[in-house]
């Protein structure tokens, strides 16, 4: 086989496993938007989100909230792996046959940057206790109407001339 033959087979090669990966997380897009998701997801924070408090020390009883996320499920013997996640890896075994978690989990380390931020963000609440943490305190936040309002630096001014408006404040539109 010469270069360009080895060249053109690793660029197909990585072509597919590129439109592989991109089907995954258009999979998952679909699944985290999905109602059924959102109601196992909301249903778990609505259960325990007035446990956290937005302090530096961490409370005991984190820990077995965090556990009950990652709860032992036999679909990944290596791993302990959420309800959520759980959920999400069967959604994907029925949308992609032979879907592999594993090599997708290795594979998404290699294109973290091409990965939706919501996406990547969601997935970190599986191994990460203080993405887990931090998701339950912006939960708590929008429950208690804390939630970020940006309403006051929004200004919606109409970009179409009035014929009421003075003539001197048309003209300071332009």
């Amino acid at each position: 086989m010469d270069a360009l033959e080895e060249e053109s087979l690793a660029l197909s090669f990585s072509s597919a496993s590129d439109a592989e990966f991109d089907a995954v997380v258009g999979c998952l897009e679909d699944i985290i938007m999905d109602d059924e998701f959102q109601l196992l997801q909301r249903n778990f924070m609505d259960k325990y989100y007035q446990e956290f408090e937005d302090t530096e020390e961490n409370k005991l009883t984190y820990t077995p909230i965090f556990n009950e996320y990652r709860a032992h499920t036999f679909l990944s013997p290596r791993l302990q792996i959420s309800l959520v996640e759980k959920y999400i890896e069967e959604q994907l075994l029925e949308r992609i046959p032979g879907f592999n978690m594993a090599a997708f989990t290795t594979t998404l380390q290699h294109h973290k940057d091409e990965v939706a931020g919501d996406i990547f963000d969601m997935l970190l609440t599986f191994t990460d206790f203080l993405a887990f943490k931090e998701m339950f305190l912006d939960y708590r936040a929008e429950k208690e109407g804390r939630g970020l309002d940006l309403s006051s630096g929004l200004v919606v001014t109409s970009l179409c001339k009035s014929s009421s408006m003075p003539a001197s404040q048309n003209n300071l539109r332009h």
